[in-house]
């Protein structure tokens, strides 16, 4: 048997109980996830005859298994199966529902409240002790960090050919943008986490900057987080640099050293003026100065302009998200559906972010070098650097390409994504949590909502890398910076998203999507351009599952079979030419094109 004291089954009731959860798992599930099934460490407990209270069927009779990764429901007397399979790090909050005395049909269970925009019921007997099983066992496992047991992602056994914590090697991304130059070079002066413990080990600064000099800015920026490069423009050499805001408190401290740093940037390229975007709104840059914060004043830093975003705080976008789920689930009020949207605020704040962003584009696109930073520099400045990047280099909208971004812009350089999200913490009041990461993928499927040609990746692609954001079965978004992932070994120890994802590229493609290199897009950030992202967003819906979803993933299929047919066919036209033909010939030069590159070009009539 397995040594646990929450496990009641044997070894071979396990495997059993995994083979009833693969055969039932949905047919829309990708392979991995049945596989994956079967590799879950222990089964902890089965219970039958549970209730489902469901807001779109009503009552449903079933059966829940709960393993140490997942609660799944299958319901018994209706056809098909309804079934529900959540990830215990996906529930934000288990409640107990009714009490001893309860008497009202189904009135006694549990609440369960996710992080993915659901919520679920279930009534259980008040007989025995099921509830109160039930309550321990999700609470233990949902909230393992809250309890002392390590997350998932630890325990995982999966296996895949690449690794995908691989897709991202500073030094190699920096090459590809023309980093080091005689404008900038690469420090390895964090290395040990020493100058600043929440951003990477290695740091592209300007080449006039000493390392001396990094130190002494750095005494002056939030948390020490320094004017670091993300992005050159590899024609006009304008840059996008990130950072903290400066430490001038109310008293309106300078810094020579700071001053002095941010006109050697501006002088990389020769810009007259280096243009400042503080994400903030002014009235809370004003405020942060009375805790020792603030922005660059015009006296202090004369060849900069300074610019405000008006973009939120972590409190507004939670309370945003916490309105939005309340008119989307689980049902949607048609007669007071855009007056009910419109006061949740949600694609007001998308709008702004993406605003922000165009700004910070369109600027280093005309040949301005900019300096991106908010309050702590890993909120609001990660969306708008990543999402500028994302507008003017088409690398990062290929599939691996934008694996990098996320590695690169949220990962490396320290979004707390555990303290955003909340990873194993029963604490769901936490005021630290906040759904930033989600907002920054909404902006990116509007982008290719309307730019549908422009992206390699499709929007399975978001809706998979925001379910693994939550379930903790990878590694890749666990821990809130660097220097905490090495010291959890989290490389060594846990899978990454990206291997999966790579395993299984094929579900993820765009099929029409078209190859342009240099092209920048530009959105419009317009109410009237900006949607709800139903898909995401209610798609818990039944009736929004099918009549939209389902017909939307079959024609990618079908797109993508017919792409693979084409390039077949062009293969089977090049075989059979006459061997005489000059491009089929030994002397052939590397100019002429193969079947597979030259289908790139296909896929917009599709």
């Amino acid at each position: 048997a397995v040594k646990n004291r929450d496990t009641i089954v044997t070894v071979h009731k396990v495997h059993a109980a995994a083979r009833l959860l693969a055969a039932s798992a949905p047919v829309t599930a990708d392979a991995s996830s049945t596989i994956f099934i079967r590799l879950c460490v222990y089964l902890c407990r089965a219970y039958k005859d549970i209730i489902y209270i469901c807001p779109f069927a009503g009552a449903l009779k079933g059966k829940v298994f709960i393993t140490n990764y997942r609660l799944y429901f299958r319901s018994n007397d209706v056809d098909p199966s309804v079934i529900l399979d959540v990830p215990l790090s996906t529930i934000g909050r288990v409640e107990k529902m009714g009490g001893a005395s309860s008497r009202g049909e189904n009135s006694y269970g549990l609440d369960i409240t996710c992080k993915d925009m659901r919520n679920l019921r279930f009534a259980l007997k008040q007989e025995g002790h099921s509830r109160r099983d039930i309550f321990e066992l999700l609470f233990r496992y949902a909230f393992p960090v809250s309890h002392g047991l390590q997350l998932f992602a630890f325990l995982s056994q999966e296996k895949y050919e690449e690794n995908g914590w691989n897709i991202y090697e500073p030094v190699d991304e920096y090459r590809r943008q023309g980093l080091p130059n005689d404008k900038w070079r690469i420090t390895f002066i964090n290395e040990k986490y020493e100058l600043c413990d929440t951003y990477p080990t290695k740091l592209v600064v300007p080449y006039k900057a000493s390392d001396e000099d990094l130190r002494r800015v750095a005494t002056f920026r939030s948390r020490s987080r320094i004017p670091v490069l993300s992005w050159i423009h590899r024609e006009n050499q304008a840059v996008i640099v990130r950072c903290s805001q400066p430490l001038v408190g109310m008293s309106g401290k300078r810094n020579k050293d700071d001053e002095r740093y941010l006109d050697v940037i501006r002088e990389a390229n020769g810009t007259p003026k280096l243009t400042i975007y503080d994400a903030r709104p002014n009235v809370n840059a004003v405020a942060n100065k009375a805790t020792g914060g603030g922005y660059e004043g015009d006296d202090a830093y004369q060849n900069a302009e300074l610019v405000f975003l008006d973009i939120h705080n972590i409190h507004v976008m939670r309370e945003s998200l916490r309105k939005l789920k309340d008119i989307v689930y689980p049902n949607v009020e048609e007669a007071h559906w855009l007056s009910s949207l419109e006061s949740t605020h949600w694609l007001e704040h998308i709008k702004l972010v993406l605003s922000g962003a165009i700004q910070v584009a369109d600027k280093v696109s005309s040949g301005s070098s900019v300096v991106v930073h908010c309050s702590d520099g890993w909120d609001r400045t990660a969306q708008l650097t990543s999402l500028a990047m994302l507008m003017l280099d088409s690398h990062y909208r290929t599939l691996r390409g934008f694996q990098v971004l996320l590695e690169k812009e949220w990962i490396s350089f320290g979004h707390k994504f555990t303290s955003r999200i909340g990873h194993g913490d029963k604490n769901h009041a936490d005021q630290e949590r906040s759904p930033i990461f989600l907002q920054f993928i909404d902006c990116v499927w509007q982008m290719t909502k309307q730019f549908p040609t422009a992206f390699e990746f499709n929007e399975r692609l978001l809706v998979v890398i925001l379910d693994h954001l939550y379930s903790c079965r990878f590694g890749t978004f666990l821990f809130n910076c660097e220097s905490v992932r090495d010291a959890n070994a989290l490389r060594s120890k846990t899978v990454s998203l990206w291997s999966m994802i790579n395993a299984d590229s094929s579900s993820y493609v765009n099929p029409f999507y078209t190859v342009e290199s240099s092209r920048v897009l530009y959105p419009v950030a317009s109410m009237r351009h900006l949607e709800l992202w139903v898909m995401y967003y209610i798609r818990w819906n039944p009736r929004i599952r099918q009549q939209s979803q389902s017909p939307m993933e079959q024609r990618y299929r079908e797109l993508l079979a017919l792409r693979d047919q084409y390039v077949k066919k062009l293969e089977e036209l090049q075989m059979s030419e006459d061997p005489s033909s000059p491009h089929l010939t030994n002397n052939s030069t590397p100019s002429a094109t193969s079947p597979r590159q030259r289908i790139t070009h296909l896929h917009t009539p599709f």
